[in-house]
């Protein structure tokens, strides 16, 4: 299951949520003030370790975005 990142339209808050793969935001409300429904954020991940893309030596050969 992933998890999906989410941040509230009301206060601001962001918080992760484990969810099943294609969940919406039905149902879900913000931890601090409860408000329904926030907004799915986009997130990335990073890879590391033999066969990875080679984002981890500064910048991405793929995309050309510099790696944290």
């Amino acid at each position: 299951m992933p998890i999906y990142e989410y941040k509230c339209q009301k206060c601001g808050t962001k918080f992760e949520l484990l969810q099943n793969m294609g969940a919406t935001n039905e149902g879900v409300t913000c931890p601090k003030c409860n408000t329904p429904k926030p907004v799915k954020q986009f997130s990335v991940f990073k890879t590391s370790g033999e066969g990875s893309s080679g984002c981890e030596t500064g910048v991405c050969p793929t995309c050309n975005i510099p790696s944290d």
